[in-house]
């Protein structure tokens, strides 16, 4: 079906002109089309309507129902049958015998449509006058979503970006005009249910098809917090299927890579391993997705960044890396307590003692959060509730370091 689309990434809006030249507009579309509209979201745009009937239609084959068929038996033999019943396939021979076949068994004087057992849905609008306008709808059964690789190396990283368009339904699209959007859009699901029909019985089928030029992605700017991009020319989005274009090649800044651990402040001592991290900005605004990491060509890892802004910084970790180990100790300096023998103010130091087995120097950078009514972390200035503490440490290769930094907590 010719159609425009607004592709978001857990759903899209379906957009077809249509025009009536008198006072009633019927539209006819395919089971495929309606078994993932969210209900409640069909719209007419620039025309008005008095009312508005959905009806669920037979399919092509009970158009044939009382009419004569042709039987194909496993020897080749055709004989000429009568259909009763095209919900079930019952059939009636010559002898006055009735039984059920399979749709891959018969045979017909007339070219049946693309999908024979799959009844449509037909909207009926009573309009005060004639006119032209868009049929639109949501539906939950295509998709984008845009993945990652990260390919980094002594010499620095690169990125690039792929846009899987996915189409679930049984429905192909011919899309004339497609838009993708990025962001956090939410759509809800209610409104009145959809006529549901009867299972058809399973046919299969093959074919091959030429989808034509690949169209190319296009950024389309901003709109109230979500980012637009087009395609730039029309395509064929088949049944069941996956189409992946190239996306984004932004330009890096700032990568590093170190190892590091994110914490919240406690007095017993613990010890593990670091986790290893990356960081890095662009020049494009990323929309959220899977990034698979690459190291010198290898796969070292996967995971999901957010939607992330212009030159905003990117940071992820990819699990622990059991070359670094940490050990962490607290030592209480001093403790103040009130009349009653409650502890009102305490004084810590806390040591981390690092040990590395790499061949090379590695960063490392804890994150500690802090506790507190009031809270000072070395020689900073306090804050309210909860403080941060920050340690950025040089390993040498095969070699060992530590670093201490001294937190009050003041809950008088």
């Amino acid at each position: 079906m010719a159609t425009d689309i607004r592709i978001y990434p857990s759903f899209t809006e379906v957009r077809e002109n249509v025009t009536s030249t008198g006072n009633t507009l019927t539209v006819a579309l395919p089971q495929e089309a309606w078994s993932g509209v969210i209900g409640g979201s069909l719209d007419l745009e620039g025309l008005a309507f008095n009312s508005a009937l959905q009806k669920l239609e037979a399919n092509w084959l009970t158009s044939l129902e009382g009419k004569t068929v042709y039987l194909k038996h496993d020897d080749g033999k055709v004989e000429p049958v009568t259909l009763v019943r095209a919900k079930d396939l019952l059939v009636k021979d010559a002898s006055g015998k009735y039984f059920s076949v399979q749709y891959s068994q018969l045979q017909f004087d007339v070219l049946p449509p693309a999908n024979p057992l799959s009844p449509s849905q037909t909207l009926v609008f009573n309009l005060p006058k004639a006119g032209s306008g868009i049929l639109s709808y949501l539906t939950r059964s295509v998709t984008w979503q845009p993945r990652y690789t990260l390919k980094a190396s002594d010499a620095g990283a690169q990125m690039s970006a792929l846009a899987d368009i996915r189409n679930g339904s049984d429905l192909p699209y011919d899309v004339k005009n497609t838009e993708l959007y990025a962001g956090d859009v939410n759509v809800q699901g209610g409104g009145y249910p959809m006529p549901v029909a009867a299972p058809a019985p399973m046919m299969m089928r093959s074919e091959a098809a030429d989808y034509g030029a690949a169209p190319k992605i296009q950024s389309g700017g901003e709109l109230r917090g979500l980012y637009k991009y087009t395609l730039s020319q029309a395509f064929t989005l088949p049944a069941n299927s996956v189409v992946t274009l190239p996306f984004l090649t932004p330009k890096l800044t700032n990568f590093e890579r170190y190892v590091g651990l994110e914490t919240y402040f406690n007095t017993g001592t613990q010890e593990g391993t670091l986790n290893r991290y990356y960081r890095f900005t662009a020049d494009d605004r990323l929309p959220a997705g899977p990034v698979t990491v690459r190291e010198d060509g290898r796969i070292v890892g996967q995971t999901n960044i957010d939607d992330t802004r212009k030159g905003g910084k990117v940071q992820f970790t990819l699990g622990d890396d059991p070359d670094v180990q940490y050990t962490r100790t607290v030592q209480t300096v001093n403790q103040v307590k009130d009349s009653k023998g409650n502890v009102t103010k305490s004084t810590y130091k806390v040591t981390y003692a690092f040990e590395s087995s790499k061949t090379r120097a590695v960063r490392a950078e804890i994150k500690e959060t802090v506790g507190g009514r009031k809270v000072f972390i070395d020689n900073a200035q306090p804050v309210q509730n909860q403080g941060i503490a920050n340690l950025k440490v040089d390993i040498p290769a095969n070699g060992k370091v530590s670093q201490s930094f001294t937190v009050v907590v003041d809950n008088s």
